[in-house]
């Protein structure tokens, strides 16, 4: 095995849990860019389930339109498994894994219900597209509108969201209601 390929252990395998896990649970996966369907179907081909969350989107050329599916996440996919270790060497002798997602390579188990959440409203035709991961108390920027460029902490999600602008040598703010608007992180 090559440098390349030399797979580093997150941990000993005295660390593993001494608990059995009775059901399987789902894990992210990051992949290399664009390998996430290559990923996803090598994964399949070994027996194990997994789920990638895709969108239509339409690619213009100069003659033609196409309807392409893209990975709702780029560079992740989702796998459902009972993680020991002889699993997570399979995984990750998969071509394009990178690692699981969370602390040292080990993967966080994520809620069924998110992936539920998701698988729902991917089958409802919805219109969705990415969005970035904000977090309440996190810095952003208003993107469009009246208020464009304007920064601030956000303090609330969905109905509730409010951005506090801040003048810190007076130490005195005040909070605006942004339910309407487009924000980023900064």
């Amino acid at each position: 095995m090559s440098a390349a390929n030399t797979i580093c252990e997150p941990w000993l395998e005295s660390q593993w849990p001494t608990f059995q896990v009775v059901e399987p649970q789902w894990y992210a996966i990051h992949t290399r860019s664009r390998h996430e369907k290559f990923v996803t179907k090598q994964l399949q081909q070994r027996g194990f389930e997994t789920f990638l969350p895709t969108v239509d989107e339409v690619h213009r050329w100069t003659d033609r339109r196409k309807v392409v599916q893209l990975p709702l996440f780029s560079c992740y996919a989702f796998l459902r498994v009972r993680l020991w270790p002889e699993v997570w060497h399979e995984v990750m002798q998969t071509n394009g894994v990178l690692s699981f997602v969370g602390a040292r390579g080990k993967g966080v188990p994520i809620p069924v219900g998110q992936i539920e959440n998701l698988r729902t409203l991917l089958t409802s035709n919805a219109y969705c597209t990415p969005y970035p991961f904000l977090r309440v108390g996190q810095r952003v920027r208003i993107r469009g509108g009246a208020l464009d460029g304007i920064e601030g902490l956000l303090t609330g999600q969905n109905r509730d969201r409010m951005l506090v602008i801040s003048v810190e040598p007076i130490q005195r703010s005040v909070a605006v209601c942004i339910d309407q608007y487009q924000v980023e992180a900064i």
